[in-house]
C-alpha cells in the first residue's frame, strides 16, 4: 500500500517547518490546534498559541523544555497509561515552571496481554472499522481524561496547554476532534488536522519501528507494523460520524463522559476562540 511507504524527506522537512508545526526540540509530532475556522460561529477561528498536541515528551531536551516555556505553555497533560510508560521506559521529565499531569485514558488492567492482542490485531487490519472500534473504547475509558483537560481550558484562558500520547495519534488525535468539533471547526479540517500525524511521526520511523518489532504480531509480519503509521482522513471522518451516531455528538458526549454543564461548555468553546498570535 502506498501510504505505508517512507515519505519523501525534503516534502518531510518542509512541513514539519511551518505551522501548525511547531518545533520543540526532542518532541515529535507537535503543533498548534489554533487557526481553524469555526462554521457554526462565522468570523471566528481556534485560538492559535493556546492549545497544542504532540507525541510523548519523555525525551525532551533542555532546548525543548526552553521551547516549551516559549510557547507559553504551562501543563502538559500525558493521556499514555503505566504500562507504556514502564515498558518503553519513557517517564514524564521535569520540567521548570510546568506542570505534568498524568491522566492515563486506560487503567493498567486494560493493558492485559489478551487486550493489548486484540488491540494490536485491530490495528494491523488497518480497515476503518477495526479503528472505530479502538476509537470507541477511546470514547468509553476517556471521560475522566478528556475531562482534565477540558476543565483546564474553561479555568485558565490565558494559559497554553499541550496533550500527548506515545504517538500522538489516537487518543491525542480523538481529544483534538472533541475541541474542533466543539468550536464548530468543519469536518474536512479535523480530519486533515488527524492525517498530519503521518507527517509528524516520520522522523522517528525507525523508533517506532524497534519498539513495534518487540511485540509478537508486529515482529513477524512488517506490513502489519507498518499500517500503524497510517492516518487516513478517512477514519477521523468515520470518527466524526461515530461520535454523532452512537454518543450524540460532541457535547452530549462531554456531557455524559466528562459530566460538565452546558454552560461549563459554552465557557470551554468561547475560550477556544480568540486572535491571539503565535509566541515567537
Amino acid at each position: 500500500m502506498h501510504d505505508l511507504e517512507p515519505l519523501d524527506p525534503s516534502y518531510v522537512q518542509e512541513t514539519l517547518s511551518r505551522p501548525p508545526f511547531v518545533s520543540i526540540s526532542g518532541v515529535i509530532n507537535a503543533r498548534d490546534l489554533g487557526g481553524y475556522p469555526s462554521i457554526t460561529h462565522p468570523g471566528k477561528s481556534t485560538k492559535p498559541g493556546f492549545v497544542y498536541r504532540s507525541a510523548e515528551v519523555a525525551a525532551i531536551t533542555d532546548e525543548g523544555k526552553e521551547q516549551i516555556r516559549r510557547l507559553g505553555i504551562t501543563k502538559i497533560f500525558d493521556l499514555r497509561s503505566d504500562t507504556e510508560i514502564q515498558k518503553y521506559n519513557a517517564p514524564l521529565p521535569e520540567i521548570e515552571g510546568v506542570e505534568l499531569l498524568h491522566i492515563p485514558v486506560f487503567r493498567t488492567e486494560d493493558y492485559s496481554p489478551e487486550m493489548m492482542a486484540k488491540r494490536y490485531q485491530l490495528y494491523a487490519s488497518g480497515k476503518t472499522e477495526a479503528f472505530m472500534e479502538l476509537y470507541s473504547q477511546i470514547l468509553d475509558h476517556g471521560g475522566p481524561a478528556f475531562g482534565s483537560i477540558l476543565r483546564f481550558i474553561r479555568d485558565h484562558p490565558d494559559e497554553a496547554c499541550i496533550f500527548h500520547c506515545t504517538a500522538g495519534k489516537d487518543r491525542t488525535g480523538v481529544m483534538a476532534a472533541i475541541l474542533l468539533k466543539l468550536a464548530g471547526v468543519d469536518n474536512a479540517n479535523i480530519a486533515h488536522d488527524y492525517s498530519l500525524t503521518r507527517v509528524g511521526r516520520e522522523p522517528a520511523r525507525a523508533k517506532i519501528m524497534k519498539r513495534l518489532r518487540k511485540e509478537p504480531l508486529f515482529a513477524s509480519n512488517n506490513e502489519a507494523a507498518l499500517v500503524m503509521f497510517t492516518c487516513r482522513e478517512e477514519t477521523m471522518l468515520a470518527f466524526l460520524e461515530l461520535l454523532d451516531t452512537k454518543y450524540g455528538g460532541v457535547e452530549e458526549y462531554i456531557k455524559n463522559y466528562t459530566h460538565l454543564s452546558e454552560s461549563d461548555i459554552n465557557i470551554i468553546r468561547n475560550n477556544t476562540f480568540g486572535s491571539s498570535s503565535r509566541p515567537s
